[in-house]
C-alpha cells in the first residue's frame, strides 16, 4: 500500500518528479495528499520493503537445510528470475521498477550468506551510512564557492526531457513510451544507481541480521529492544523529516542546489528509524496476539503480483497507448483510486489464496527458481 501510494503521482506525472517533495502548486485537499505522501510515506515505504526482502532471504537461508536442497543455485536463481521480471517491468510496463536493483543486491547478499548476523548488521548500516553520506557530500561540495549548482542551460535541458516524457506518456503510441523507458532506465535509473545500490544492500543486510538474529520469531524476548527501536527510531525519523521539510519542503531534481540535495538526504535517512520502528510495532503487536494486521498477510504473500499489476493498472488506464486519462485526475481522485484499488487486491489475494497456494506471478517465479512446476491449487482438505 505505501509503494502504491508513494508511486501514484509518478504513474501520473513525470518520473524525474518523483522525489520532488510536496508539489507547491496544488491546493487544499491536493495539496494535503501530496504532504502527506511526502511526509509520512516517500521513502519510509521502499525503506521496510528493502527491509522485509533481507528478512526473507535469512528464512530462506534458515531454512535451506531442512529442505533437503542447497541454498546458493536455488538463490541465484530466484534472483536472476527476478532479475528478469524486473527488466521487462522496466522495459516494457513502467519506468519506475525497483526490481532490477533488488536483484542486483540480491546477488551480492547471495556472496555474503556465509557471515553472521552482526557482521551484516555492521556492513549494513556501513553501507546505508556510505549512501546517505554521498547526498551529504554533495550538498557540502554545491555549498563551495565556485561549484555550480546549474545554470539556465541546465534548466532548460531539464525542461526538455520533462516535456520528452510527458508527450511520450500522455498522447504517445506503446512504441513512443517504450522508448522513453529505455532512455529513463539507462540515464535515470544506472545513474542512481551510485546511491540507490549501497543504501538497498544495506538495508537488505540490516534486515537479514534482525531476521536471522531471532529479534521477529521471539519478539517478546526481545521486547526491550524493539521498545526502543519504536522509541528512539519513532523520534529520530521524525526529527530527520521535520529538519528536511523545514530545510526545502519541494526539493527539485531537475536543477540541484546544496539546500535541495541536504534536504533530500535528511528525508532519505529518515526512512531507516521510522521502518525499524514500525517493524518493532507490528512485531510485538503479534507478539501480544493482535490479530488485524494479519488482515494484510494475503496481500503480502502476493506482494510481487500486485506490484507488478499497480503498474500495469495504472499505466493502462493513465497513458495515450491505454485510456488516455493522464492530466485529468486531480491528485486526490489519484489517492482515491489507489485506496480502492489496494482494498480490492486485498480483497482478491484473500480469495485467491483460499484456492491457490502462490500468487500468479509467484508462482511462475518459483517455478522458474526449482526448475519445475509447483502444485498450485490448494487441495480441498487443506482449506
Amino acid at each position: 500500500l505505501g509503494i502504491l501510494l508513494s508511486n501514484v503521482a509518478a504513474f501520473a506525472g513525470p518520473l524525474r518528479e518523483l522525489h520532488d517533495g510536496i508539489d507547491a502548486s496544488l491546493h487544499g485537499g491536493d495539496y494535503a495528499w501530496s504532504a502527506f505522501v511526502y511526509v509520512a510515506i516517500r521513502d519510509k515505504a521502499w525503506t521496510l520493503f528493502a527491509l522485509l526482502f533481507g528478512m526473507g532471504f535469512a528464512s530462506m537461508l534458515g531454512r535451506a537445510p531442512s529442505a533437503g536442497h542447497g541454498f546458493a543455485a536455488i538463490y541465484l536463481r530466484r534472483s536472476v528470475g527476478l532479475l528478469a521480471i524486473g527488466l521487462i517491468h522496466a522495459w516494457l510496463i513502467w519506468a519506475g521498477d525497483i526490481l532490477v536493483t533488488y536483484a542486483l543486491c540480491a546477488f551480492a547478499l547471495l556472496a555474503l550468506r556465509g557471515w553472521a548476523p552482526e557482521r551484516w548488521v555492521v556492513l549494513g548500516g556501513a553501507l546505508y551510512a556510505s549512501g546517505i553520506g554521498f547526498m551529504l557530500l554533495i550538498a557540502a561540495s554545491l555549498s563551495l564557492p565556485g561549484v555550480a549548482v546549474g545554470d539556465a542551460a541546465h534548466l532548460v535541458a531539464a525542461q526538455a526531457e520533462r516535456a520528452a516524457e510527458v508527450a511520450a506518456y500522455a498522447s504517445g503510441d506503446y512504441a513512443a513510451a517504450t522508448a522513453q523507458r529505455w532512455s529513463f532506465f539507462f540515464d535515470a535509473t544506472v545513474g542512481g544507481w551510485v546511491v540507490m545500490l549501497p543504501l538497498t544492500l544495506g538495508l537488505f543486510l540490516i534486515g537479514a541480521g534482525i531476521a536471522r538474529s531471532g529479534a521477529l520469531a521471539d519478539a517478546v524476548g526481545w521486547r526491550t529492544h524493539w521498545r526502543a527501536a519504536i522509541g528512539w527510531g519513532g523520534a529520530l525519523g521524525v526529527a530527520l523529516t521535520a529538519a528536511s521539510v523545514a530545510l526545502d519542503p519541494s526539493p527539485a531534481m531537475a536543477v540541484f542546489t546544496a539546500r535541495s540535495v541536504l534536504a533530500q538526504a535528511l528525508h532519505v535517512a529518515s526512512g531507516l528509524p521510522l521502518a525499524l520502528a514500525a517493524t518493532g510495532a507490528v512485531a510485538l503487536m503479534l507478539a501480544r496476539g493482535v490479530r488485524w494486521p494479519l488482515r494484510f498477510a494475503p496481500a503480502g504473500r502476493m506482494a510481487l503480483s500486485h506490484y507488478l499489476a499497480q503498474s500495469l493498472i495504472a499505466t493502462w488506464a493513465l497513458y495515450g497507448y491505454g485510456l488516455g486519462q493522464w492530466g485529468r485526475w486531480s491528485y486526490s481522485a489519484l489517492m482515491l483510486a489507489a485506496l480502492v484499488l489496494f482494498a480490492a487486491q486485498m480483497a482478491f489475494s484473500a480469495w485467491w489464496l483460499r484456492r491457490f497456494r502462490f500468487g500468479p506471478v509467484e508462482w511462475l517465479w518459483r517455478a522458474f527458481t526449482y526448475g519445475r512446476w509447483p502444485p498450485l491449487r490448494v487441495e480441498p482438505a487443506q482449506r
